[in-house]
């Protein structure tokens, strides 16, 4: 690598690095209006809507071409609500659009801290959000929507919301509570007037996706949709369109799909769902999802007033327009599961609709069997045999080592080989440096003659990043790592944050709007890389260049990384402590015949000519 090279990976690193501050500075963020859900006012308090003011189920009034989320009416009486309450959630249902407003999971806190006060400890895991339509609120024209006030009764088994339009049209919507974090819906449409009744399409709302802490990033939450085939998801980066690095795209206001195919939608962020499941031989129509302006949270990156509010993504079933005659009426039913993103529950769910609604973990790809295996091994090391989850993590890593502990120790007897034998070839290739392709043979050549397979150093990696991404996305979706500590970590589904250096928030990827957070497990982290890189010998013919980026090559994975899951850094950590511990006791055998001197090698000895 020439020094032009090295000076143009450099620059692209520093703008890499700098890039997104030089664009801030240039073009810095449109404020969120005055008076808008999530913006400040003059004493710094989050603006909030009024009992008597629609919802804020809208995007900001700074997109101007925006597709607005629908709406309920102004509230024209005073709101009614029923709180219904079971072992696994409370449920709070709201008459001001006839749905279930906010479902509290109360056997999960809403973040996890080192020290909570007593407040925070009745903060429970909240889905949907009073900020957007309650589930099961019906959008159209005035043949299913006028002032959105219904009538809630409680029943035996959960509550029924019902009202009837001045077109004669009867809504009932009945909610049933269920076990395993589910509830069951049915919808009647009744026409009770003595005349045929057109109803227009209907938008449905089934639920919100929002972040859950935070400081949680806008890929830890969006939604996902089930066509009967495959699932496909949507993080809040999509809507957002940030582009690659700090190239933003204009924001996509809405999400669109199906085809008379949805059989499940879910509204979901790094640990949680709200799934909204339609019986398989009565899809919905389509499927949309738009965002929904969020208040700004008391602490964390969205508490800044530089930062852009944070988002939800509302969902929305579509049904087409429809006629019912005189004294009929129209019947739809939804199951919705409420609750965490725990394999077990879900697929058993999953079983019992046969509708795959376990996708929602994002164990259907090639690295999901992998991770579906890795949370399965880890559950049975904690429950049978009673193991923390971070040792549960240890004892997997050194099973895995185990197992290919025949590979890899090849490999490393390959490369010392290799290194060995460098020398040698070295003196080819400089003395057929004016003929490359005649050099590159003689190495083949005396490769062959040495039993060496240049190659052979892949096969371990590539049999490892399978494990490896599949720990990724395990750890990713792992409910049972929330909360769960080891030694100094206080929640190994989250960076192990000791304390925050103030000062030093303008360092890009690594920083907070706090300042610098000291993360123990990454540092150590890179450190076992780094080590482990100076006992592994370089490749032949790697300039020495090259050899030095590679050698330093783990300072790029602590700084993605440095931000990411405890529980991931911990795997990471382990992993190159048994490749350094392995790589010490690898014993290698020399050379059964190295050559005295390059030109008496076999590989180097002149083909005699004959005379004439």
């Amino acid at each position: 690598m020439d020094r032009k090279s090295i000076f143009v990976l450099i620059a692209c690193f520093a703008l890499l690095f700098l890039g997104s501050q030089l664009i801030n500075k240039m073009y810095p963020p449109v404020p969120v209006p005055a008076g808008a859900p999530g913006a400040t006012n003059a004493s710094g308090q989050v603006s909030a809507p009024h009992s008597n003011a629609p919802a804020p189920a809208v995007l900001s009034p700074a997109d101007t071409n925006r597709i607005a989320t629908p709406i309920l009416p102004p509230l024209t009486g005073q709101e009614q609500t029923l709180v219904i309450t079971n072992a696994d959630a409370r449920y709070t249902f709201t008459s001001r659009g006839g749905g279930l407003s906010t479902v509290e999971l109360v056997k999960y806190p809403e973040t996890i801290k080192r020290k909570k006060t007593k407040a925070e400890l009745q903060d429970f895991a909240t889905l949907n959000t009073p900020y957007a339509a309650p589930v099961l609120a019906l959008f159209g024209d005035q043949s299913v929507q006028d002032d959105g006030q219904f009538l809630l009764t409680q029943t035996d088994a959960g509550v029924r919301a019902e009202k009837v339009l001045t077109n004669g049209l009867r809504l009932v919507k009945e909610f049933r509570l269920g076990t395993n974090y589910l509830f069951h819906t049915k919808v009647r449409l009744e026409n009770t007037s003595s005349q045929p009744l057109a109803l227009s399409a209907q938008e449905w709302a089934v639920g919100t996706a929002t972040p859950m802490g935070p400081d949680d990033h806008a890929s830890t939450h969006g939604i996902a949709w089930y066509n009967g085939r495959k699932m496909e998801e949507k993080a809040a980066t999509w809507f957002l369109n940030a582009g690659f690095l700090f190239w933003g795209g204009t924001p996509r206001p809405e999400f669109r799909a199906g085809q008379s195919n949805v059989v499940w939608v879910a509204a979901q962020n790094q640990f949680f769902v709200l799934a909204a499941m339609l019986p398989t031989n009565a899809p919905a129509q389509e499927f949309a999802s738009r965002a929904v302006v969020l208040p700004r949270p008391s602490e964390g990156w969205y508490s800044h007033a530089d930062k852009p509010a944070p988002k939800g993504f509302q969902n929305l079933l579509l049904f087409p327009a429809t006629m019912i005659p005189a004294g009929e009426a129209l019947e739809r039913e939804i199951h919705f599961y409420a609750g965490p993103k725990e394999y077990r529950t879900l697929a058993r769910i999953a079983d019992r609709f046969q509708n795959n609604v376990d996708h929602v973990m994002g164990f259907n790809g090639f690295f999901g069997f992998f991770s579906k295996a890795l949370l399965l091994s880890m559950n049975w090391l904690a429950n049978t045999l009673s193991l923390p989850y971070g040792w549960a993590i240890i004892v997997i890593t050194v099973i895995i080592k185990g197992l290919f502990w025949p590979i890899t120790a090849a490999q490393t007897r390959m490369s010392r080989r290799m290194a060995a034998l460098q020398p040698q070839m070295k003196a080819i290739q400089e003395k057929y440096k004016d003929d490359p392709l005649k050099a590159q043979k003689k190495i083949g050549e005396f490769w062959k003659e040495h039993k060496i397979n240049p190659l052979s150093g892949c096969l371990p990696l590539l049999l490892q990043m399978p494990v490896f991404f599949g720990f990724f996305f395990m750890i990713r979706t792992a409910i049972e790592l929330r909360g769960a500590s080891f030694f100094w970590v206080a929640d190994l589904s989250k960076p192990d944050t000791l304390f925050v250096i103030p000062g030093l928030n303008f360092i890009p990827f690594l920083a907070t709007p706090e300042g610098l957070p000291f993360n123990l497990l990454p540092l150590l982290m890179g450190v076992t890389m780094l080590w482990q890189a100076h006992l592994m010998p370089p490749s032949p013919g790697m300039d020495p260049t090259q050899q030095k980026i590679m050698k330093y090559m783990p300072v790029m994975f602590i700084l993605f990384l440095y931000n990411y899951s405890a529980g991931l850094a911990l795997y990471w950590t382990v992993q190159n402590l048994l490749s350094v511990l392995q790589t010490k006791f690898t014993k290698i055998e020399p050379p059964k015949s190295t050559p005295a001197a390059p030109a008496t090698s076999p590989a180097l000895t002149p083909v005699s000519k004959k005379k004439k």
